[in-house]
């Protein structure tokens, strides 16, 4: 029988090394806040007898791509309007900060300002210091011309920096048609709530401030680009914002980053088998070492029916004969997590990102190279969260 350490030690190995350092600092924390130090070695210990799975084995038959025709019309709409447009806001989900980029959008629209916006924060992270360590890693990945900002669904004033930046850009003086800018990015990462919340702080006289796009649970409610919507006014001059579709990427050749989109709802749950879905998600929080958030259900587990099965009969998502709806009790499990229910944590491994993408700019193909100067080490990794240098 392996010593408590040896256990430790073997999910260190055996998971992400950076879930497990963040894991065990969540499960620390909150022992000592709940109940006292004296419990963190007993909490160790429940996480030492479960050894999560080391991968996924996502099916190749996931669909690869979600590019719709009003999409790639959209995106042709977006070039036309280039040469009327002063400014482009690109919306990212927090939770997938390297997923969610679309190089079509950099491609498109690139000779344009832009700045970025990380949109649903408060879904997947907490406030503490290595949360906003990953923020700073994260704004360093654009051109230091580029702003980066971070917003919340639940929080009001999280845009409020953003609304100060953009009254602060420079506008040309006299403008007839005023500060024009479009908002993009891919389906269902939050464009237009942004739209309501900016309109919600408009200095406009005699505006109302409620929502003016309509929003959704579900990719693909804005089809096309409307008439411009009008935020704020500086010195006589109008600024304006065109809602536009989220666009997808062609082709996406990693089933992770598919799965990663779907559990996001940056496209519809009907393309990946909602219990695949779910399994990924519990492999997620497995190796984020948080077990306990649904512990409610039942003991920590590798087997997504088992934990179906308990959530159906815990919450009566029941068929004929009072067998488990796996189905059911999926949806609610995913819809549980999309709403921040189930632990705040981020699917892309932003240190490793980081990581990758200075080696890159370094002239290095291999990112993680074991034995050598460019293996990410748990010690490495832990330093990079520390000091947020990579």
């Amino acid at each position: 029988m392996p010593s408590f350490h040896q256990r430790v030690e073997l999910i260190r190995v055996k998971v992400n090394p950076l879930s497990y350092l963040e894991g065990l600092s969540k499960l620390e924390g909150l022992e000592r806040q709940q109940n006292g130090p004296h419990m963190t070695h007993q909490k160790y210990l429940k996480m030492a007898s479960f050894i999560p799975r080391t991968a996924f084995l996502a099916s190749e038959h996931i669909q690869k791509s979600y590019f719709l025709g009003h999409h790639r019309a959209g995106l042709e709409k977006m070039k036309a309007m280039l040469d009327s447009v002063d400014h482009v806001i690109e919306c990212r989900d927090f939770r997938v900060p390297a997923t969610s980029i679309n190089p079509l959008f950099e491609e498109a629209l690139g000779g344009k300002s832009r700045t970025i916006v990380y949109t649903k924060r408060d879904l997947g992270a907490d406030s503490k210091p290595e949360s906003r360590m990953k923020e700073k890693l994260i704004s360093r990945w654009e051109q230091k011309s580029t702003k980066v900002f971070f917003a919340s669904r639940s929080l009001k004033n999280s845009v409020t920096p953003l609304a100060k930046y953009i009254k602060y850009l420079p506008m040309a003086a006299n403008s007839v048609i005023g500060y024009r800018m479009l908002i993009v990015g891919m389906p269902n990462v939050g464009k237009s709530t942004l739209i309501n919340k900016l309109r919600s702080m408009t200095n406009i006289k005699n505006v109302r401030k409620s929502a003016v796009v309509r929003t959704g649970a579900d990719p693909g409610i804005t089809r096309k680009i409307g008439t411009p919507i009008k935020l704020f006014e500086k010195d006589d001059i109008g600024i304006y914002v065109y809602d536009t579709p989220g666009v997808f990427v062609p082709y996406v050749s990693n089933p992770d980053s598919m799965l990663k989109m779907a559990l996001c709802g940056i496209i519809k749950d009907s393309l990946v088998p909602i219990i695949t879905l779910a399994d990924y998600l519990l492999f997620q929080m497995n190796q984020n070492l948080l077990m306990d958030m649904y512990g409610a259900y039942c003991a920590p587990t590798n087997d997504i029916m088992e934990l179906l099965g308990a959530i159906s009969r815990k919450a009566g998502r029941l068929v004929k004969g009072g067998e488990p709806d796996y189905e059911a009790a999926a949806r609610l499990f995913i819809t549980q997590w999309r709403e921040g229910k189930l632990g705040l944590f981020m699917l892309d491994d932003v240190v490793k990102v980081s990581w990758e993408k200075k080696n890159a700019r370094l002239g290095t193909t291999e990112s993680s190279i074991p034995g050598t100067s460019l293996e990410l080490t748990p010690e490495r990794a832990q330093k990079i969260l520390a000091t947020g240098v990579v």
